[in-house]
């Protein structure tokens, strides 16, 4: 992955949070996102999206079958329990203080992350579609303009 082969709409030092647009689960983070990142420090994509999988393909991940939320700050890839806290690391508090979580060894974060990742649909459910920003939301939505 170099940022010669950066998605035209993904600008450099952009923070972006890839999830599954289906996933109930998923979308009730990105909405968690939403509400608490007051900063707007976040811009979102589901791996469904046109913008998604370009990004998955630039970052060689793959494009059919996505089981773990990604996130991308500037050109480095965060997967799993990593991505999660290093988001909550950068969210007011008392979120922040989540990323303290850290301290636990990264194979029992990432086996838990594993076990809800792997079980979410049956867990919380899923969405027949990817569920649409509603347009106040729009603008923390990653978009391809060109």
């Amino acid at each position: 992955m170099t940022n010669d082969d950066r998605p035209a709409f993904l600008r450099p030092g952009e923070r972006l949070v890839l999830f599954d647009g289906v996933c109930k689960l998923c979308n009730g983070w990105a909405k968690f996102l939403i509400r608490h990142d007051r900063q707007q420090l976040f811009k979102l994509a589901s791996v469904q999206s046109p913008e998604g999988q370009a990004v998955l393909r630039w970052l060689g991940l793959p494009t059919e079958q996505f089981d773990t939320m990604a996130y991308v700050e500037d050109a480095e890839l965060f997967v799993r329990s990593g991505a999660v806290l290093r988001i909550l690391a950068q969210l007011p508090w008392p979120w922040r203080a989540f990323a303290a979580l850290r301290v636990c060894p990264r194979s029992l974060r990432d086996w838990l992350y594993d076990r809800i990742a792997l079980n979410r649909y049956c867990l919380f459910g899923r969405y027949a579609s990817c569920v649409l920003p509603t347009p106040d939301h729009a603008r923390r939505f990653l978009h391809d303009d060109a």
